[in-house]
């Protein structure tokens, strides 16, 4: 009784305790749920074991990035219309090729040498983080040219007048590029031994050899399928079903796959705002006659206006050009007006001006010493003889030196015009252009060319895009579309009606955006976002929201509907899937009529060649493994298979039905060399090393949900 009053006292103790403790446990259990369902949230992709984590990859995201903006600086032209929405792909694969194949130097316990690694980090440094680090001692004004140099300054500070705290930020880097540059061996010393592992024996490239010599001379008459009539040979459902399970294997995928119809937008300028456009034409034009400027009101509409000056060589070609030669000067003409806008020239004036101008140029350490080199110069030494007569340390001369004054920019300003009509009037003798305790530098007009015209007009120019309003009208068009058609199947069925021009792709994670063309690498602006939500949040037969480009040039609204989604096997319900399966089943029926109708006319081969109603044609050296002119391969291993008994063989392929009789055999006389077909089987056997060490690891690719890439 006692015991039992003692937990009666206990009781609401005792349930809270146990209230706390199934709580702890449903808590617990649900966060690692959560982990087990959400994953490693840092993981933005997988393939085994092997992960990449977020932070290398916006690493190798930012380093990618400064890699495009160094392109662009350098080459301009050529990658000004890169398309970035592919960075983050590009990255991940890097990584993914990096991190696959240093797992796999791991297990095989390939490690880097100390010798390897000074050898690359001193001597033939490959990782670019170790010049750029030389650079960096060079812009804090230590002098070092090499890497070894750069070492010694940052692992030993005192030596060279530093302290550890100056250099502690070029030693952090300096590790980190060494730890870099030690994986980089690592991959190169395993990369090396895999390919190595791909190396016949003396069998292999025997066997190369033998089918390369070995010749068949064979006789054939060939009728080709050609469009089959689908009367003439039915394919069931079953029979592609049937067909598509013996197969299945053909149509795996690597990873989560969905179909989509995609419809983009274009809005482009209404005709209310072409008449707008054409009434400011006409409005600027007049405001530029006379003379007058631009008042601020048509400026306020987006009219810009830029005044050139320029020889008549650099104006652009064009109807502009012919206007500007050859008008008088307060000219105006409205020169381009189109649906991207409008240009308007007014001639300001023309000059004669000297283009450019060859000059003698000489510069003392400071102006005491340089006021002596100019009265010496000016007294008749010549600039070619200063070096001699000064001393090295304190002259230096650059003689003939050509100075532009106009290019195809315009002027150039490379000399003041208070220095230029000072050097003008100098009448050959030097004069300083810049002067001061820290330094002199003067300079003498060796040649100037001969005036040419500089023709100086104003250029109003205006692009047109579509109004508020435009835009507005077409995206509430475009949202009453989406309304009534909220669904996969009316989508696609009433795009056209409602004068949409639909898209059909195949996309997944690795899709960096949405493809102008399927298979094409050109994508269309901002619609990375568009294949997140096809891949992270939308459903089989749902339809997306509204998604818009940034460029106010060129508006465009995107729209997205899921037709299908699969992870494994490309369904047979795939209308490309079926269609390929129906036509090889569709093959095979016409391959076996035509075999047994054939087959009874094949006595000779000419028989079987008029009974088809085609040529018999030679083939004097058909070799296993190489089309000379049979697209089936199985037919050539027959054929190389076979003896030169001259019977006659039908046979169907792939592409129609082959009548054929091998006349001769011969063993060609080419020499045997080992290295060319050392050579020929690596290209024969085209390893795909990485899928190699993937195996049938897929690959878990979380991209799309640590950015959309907008």
């Amino acid at each position: 009784m006692a015991t039992l009053e003692k937990i009666r006292s206990k009781s609401v103790f005792l349930i809270v305790v146990i209230g706390v403790a199934l709580l702890a446990f449903i808590v617990g259990d649900a966060l690692t749920n959560s982990r087990n369902i959400l994953g490693d949230h840092t993981t933005v992709a997988k393939v085994g074991s092997t992960k990449i984590d977020f932070t290398d990859y916006q690493r190798k995201r930012e380093e990618l990035n400064n890699q495009l903006e160094e392109a662009r600086r350098n080459n301009p032209a050529q990658f000004a219309n890169f398309d970035t929405q592919v960075l983050p792909e590009m990255a991940l694969e890097q990584l993914m090729q990096e991190a696959i194949i240093l797992d796999a130097a791991d297990k095989a316990g390939v490690r880097s040498s100390g010798n390897l690694l000074r050898y690359y980090m001193l001597e033939n440094p490959r990782n670019p983080e170790v010049m750029n680090l030389v650079r960096q001692l060079n812009a804090s004004g230590l002098s070092v040219q090499t890497p070894q140099q750069a070492y010694e300054v940052i692992f030993n500070p005192k030596r060279n007048g530093l302290t550890e705290a100056q250099v502690e930020p070029f030693q952090r880097a300096w590790l980190a590029a060494e730890k870099a540059t030690e994986k980089m061996i690592r991959q190169s010393v395993y990369q090396r031994l895999l390919v190595g592992a791909v190396r016949p024996n003396d069998l292999d490239k025997k066997a190369l050899y033998n089918d390369y010599i070995a010749t068949s001379n064979v006789d054939m008459a060939f009728l080709p399928f050609g469009n089959l009539d689908e009367k003439t040979y039915p394919v069931s459902d079953q029979e592609i079903k049937d067909r598509y399970n013996k197969e299945k294997e053909l149509y795996s995928v690597t990873e989560p796959t969905r179909e989509i119809s995609f419809i983009a937008v274009t809005v482009t300028p209404s005709d209310t705002d072409q008449k707008a456009s054409r009434e400011l034409a006409a409005k600027t034009v007049a405001s530029l006659a006379g003379g007058r400027e631009l008042p601020k009101e048509i400026k306020k509409e987006g009219v810009n206006i830029t005044r050139h000056a320029l020889r008549a060589s650099d104006i652009p070609a064009g109807p502009a050009k012919e206007f500007i030669l050859n008008s008088a000067v307060d000219s105006v003409r409205l020169v381009s007006d189109n649906i991207n806008g409008f240009t308007v020239v007014r001639i300001a004036g023309r000059t004669a001006d000297v283009d450019s101008i060859q000059l003698n140029i000489v510069s003392a350490a400071n102006d005491k010493y340089g006021n002596k080199v100019m009265t010496a110069l000016n007294s008749g030494l010549p600039a070619d003889s200063v070096m001699s007569r000064f001393s090295a340390d304190s002259v230096a001369a650059q003689l003939k030196q050509w100075i532009p004054l106009y290019t195809a920019d315009g002027a150039t300003n490379a000399l003041p015009k208070s220095t230029l009509d000072s050097l003008k009037n100098a009448g050959g003798r030097f004069i300083a252009i810049q002067e001061g305790p820290q330094g002199m530098v003067m300079a003498q007009i060796v040649k100037q060319n001969a005036p040419v015209t500089i023709y100086e007009y104003d250029e109003a120019s205006y692009t047109l895009t579509p109004s508020q309003k435009t835009k507005s009208d077409a995206r509430t068009a475009f949202e009453k579309f989406l309304g009534a058609n909220n669904t996969a199947d009316k989508f696609t069925a009433n795009a056209q009606k409602a004068g949409y021009n639909v898209q059909k792709f195949t996309v997944t994670s690795s899709t960096p955006a949405v493809p102008r063309f399927q298979g094409m690498d050109q994508y269309y602006p901002d619609s990375r976002q568009v294949i997140r939500w096809v891949m992270i949040d939308g459903e089989k037969g749902q339809v997306s929201h509204i998604y818009n480009a940034s460029d106010a040039t060129h508006p465009a609204m995107y729209a997205v509907a899921v037709d299908d989604a699969y992870d494994d096997y490309v369904p047979v319900t795939n209308q490309n899937v079926r269609d390929h399966i129906t036509a090889l089943v569709r093959a095979d029926k016409a391959g076996d009529k035509l075999v047994e109708q054939y087959s009874k006319k094949t006595q000779s081969l000419q028989s079987a060649a008029q009974a088809m109603g085609v040529e018999v044609r030679n083939i004097p050296s058909l070799r296993f493994g190489r089309n000379a002119g049979v697209q089936d391969a199985s037919v050539i291993g027959r054929i190389s298979g076979s003896k030169a008994d001259k019977k006659v063989n039908i046979s169907k392929g792939t592409d129609g039905i082959y009548v054929y009789q091998v006349m001769g055999k011969e063993n060609q006389n080419f020499p045997y060399n080992e290295q060319m077909y050392d050579q020929q089987y690596y290209q024969f056997v085209n390893p795909d090393l990485e899928q190699m060490l993937q195996g049938t690891n897929r690959v878990k690719n979380n991209i799309y949900k640590f950015e959309a890439g907008n």
